[in-house]
């Protein structure tokens, strides 16, 4: 069953015409991953399902859970269920790892007209429950989120995500700037994530690494979608790779 499905979406920022008939899905309970070189429209593409401003999306439908989102703000579109890290990891860096997890809190209890009557699949997890899936977290809870290394942050911000009621993760380079292994610790969170009933939609410049754990893959260049299928036909696609993603 698809969670969210893009049909035919065109995103600008202004006159910039950045997304060009992408139309894509999403299926519950995967991890699907969306690669290409900087600057292809990966991260509009992210922001364009969270109902980010900018860009905005002149033609083409996004919906979730069948309904249409589209032109819904972004503070709504996160009361439906789906949670958005961004590329830049936004914590707050003069509060403690605990008290930036019981930020999420708010987001969780925000309801509106269009949250009022869904039920969520998947309930935000409990500071108990994050602690144990992210034990450096629990060694850190009462540390100032500023002085937390780049992959600490990067383990804070998905877990606030996941804090609130959320069946989506899109995370928005979640590998980016960290080392080897701190990636594997991120990936196997990520993997443990989607066990635990969340689908994710993974946005990585690393492809091989988002390869290794995806269940499906797009390609997107300029703007296009220039691949869709499994994870297994992208790895075995030695000309994609190369003429795509340089891998």
């Amino acid at each position: 069953m698809s969670l969210v499905e893009i049909d035919g979406v065109n995103s600008y920022y202004g006159q910039s015409h950045i997304l060009r008939d992408v139309s894509m899905r999403v299926e519950e309970g995967e991890i699907c991953a969306l690669l290409g070189r900087n600057g292809a429209g990966k991260t509009t593409t992210l922001r364009s399902i969270a109902g980010a401003r900018p860009p905005e999306v002149r033609e083409g439908r996004i919906t979730y859970k069948s309904r249409d989102i589209t032109d819904i703000e972004t503070e709504d579109i996160s009361v439906l269920g789906i949670s958005h890290v961004p590329e830049e990891r936004r914590v707050f860096g003069n509060l403690t790892v605990e008290e930036n997890l019981h930020l999420a809190d708010v987001a969780r209890n925000r309801s509106n007209t269009w949250g009022r009557d869904l039920a969520f699949e998947h309930e935000g997890l409990t500071i108990e429950q994050i602690f144990e899936d992210f034990p450096r977290l629990a060694e850190r809870q009462k540390q100032l989120a500023g002085t937390l290394s780049g992959g600490e942050q990067q383990m804070l911000a998905i877990a606030r995500a996941l804090k609130q009621s959320t069946d989506l993760l899109m995370l928005d380079e979640p590998y980016e700037g960290l080392a080897p292994q701190i990636i594997e610790t991120v990936e196997n969170a990520i993997e443990r994530i989607r066990e635990e009933g969340t689908t994710v939609l993974l946005v990585e410049q690393n492809a091989v690494a988002a390869m290794k754990i995806a269940d499906r893959c797009y390609v997107i260049d300029q703007g296009s979608v220039v691949f869709e299928g499994a994870a297994e036909e992208l790895q075995d696609d030695q000309e994609t790779r190369d003429r795509y993603l340089g891998v």
